[in-house]
């Protein structure tokens, strides 16, 4: 079927309809009545030759095929506003956007202040939400729009995904004044020698630390295993473990605990931070204004050391 035979309004109910689970939120997003939202969905239903979505209790779940065509139709749809928008100026004094950034928690410490800092007072009326994104789902939400950028580490993703590298960090050891067994200075034996909190998103797995380790034949003690490091640096403070953990933080951090902050006993390579976007918004004068302010953000916290190359947009 040509798409001049297609009405394109259609599949803006059905991306509304997907993210909504429900034909009355989707009426009450875009502004129409239940009924002429119904009206769209039976015409998607012909279209495609399937329900598309099936009633389960109060929601609207996606068929098979529905899952399948979703992002598709999420990047086309963006790539339409785009066309139609993007070439108008953003003015960061007056406009209304909201942008989503995808980070790790614990980089929202290191990030937002700074970020939001730059931000406040040249786009008062700019939004921004912080969100936790699983992996494997940031190249898809890249493309639909549902994100504009993701700050992580150096990632397997596809071409369209474009990437630069925004910082370095450095690994270092945390442990408790007054600790018995460490005032200043930490060995690899001394390492070794200590039981240790591990902090980490993962149910089960290595640190990073660990794989260093092993490359030696050697292995620590992890006492405990946790999900963040706010808590390890809790736990650090009442009892005897070290942690394992990113300078920048570790040194945020710090201004509550006042742990000592110990280099690590080897050689580590540095944790690169690396800033993400989709390609289709590589022009878009928004999507441009926000990169830039993270990197602005970035390049002040680290005092000025981000030049100029490192901005240069990679792709894969």
């Amino acid at each position: 079927m040509h798409i001049s035979r297609v009405d394109l309004n259609l599949f803006i109910v059905f991306d509304a309809i997907y993210t909504e689970g429900s034909i009355t939120r989707a009426s009450v997003q875009m502004h129409l009545t239940q009924p002429a939202i119904s009206h769209a969905l039976g015409r998607l239903r012909q279209l495609f030759d399937d329900p598309l979505f099936q009633r389960q209790g109060h929601t609207m779940a996606p068929t098979p095929l529905a899952r399948s065509i979703i992002e598709p139709v999420r990047l086309a749809l963006r790539g339409l506003d785009l066309t139609l928008n993007g070439i108008a100026r953003f003015d960061p004094a007056t406009s209304k956007r909201q942008f989503s950034l995808a980070l790790r928690d614990v980089l929202e410490a290191t990030v937002l202040a700074p970020l939001m800092a730059g931000i406040a007072d040249a786009a008062p009326l700019v939004d921004l939400a912080a969100l936790r994104v699983e992996r494997r789902e940031l190249e898809a939400e890249l493309a639909a729009g549902t994100l504009d950028c993701a700050i992580d580490v150096l990632l397997p993703l596809s071409a369209d995904i474009l990437h630069t590298r925004l910082a370095t960090d450095r690994t270092v050891v945390l442990a408790r004044r007054g600790h018995p067994r460490i005032a200043g200075a930490l060995d690899l034996d001394a390492y070794l020698a200590q039981e240790h909190v591990l902090a980490s998103s993962r149910r089960s797995g290595p640190g990073l630390e660990d794989f260093e380790l092993s490359r030696l034949g050697l292995q620590r003690r992890v006492r405990l295993r946790c999900q963040n490091y706010y808590a390890a640096c809790r736990v650090v403070g009442q009892t005897d473990l070290v942690l394992t953990m990113p300078e920048r933080f570790a040194r945020i951090a710090n201004e509550q605990f006042g742990h000592q902050i110990l280099p690590f006993p080897l050689p580590m390579p540095g944790i690169d931070m690396y800033l993400y976007w989709h390609a289709n918004v590589e022009r878009d004068p928004a999507n441009r204004w926000l990169r830039a302010q993270i990197v602005r953000a970035i390049d002040a916290a680290q005092g000025g050391r981000l030049s100029c190359a490192d901005y240069a947009p990679r792709s894969r």
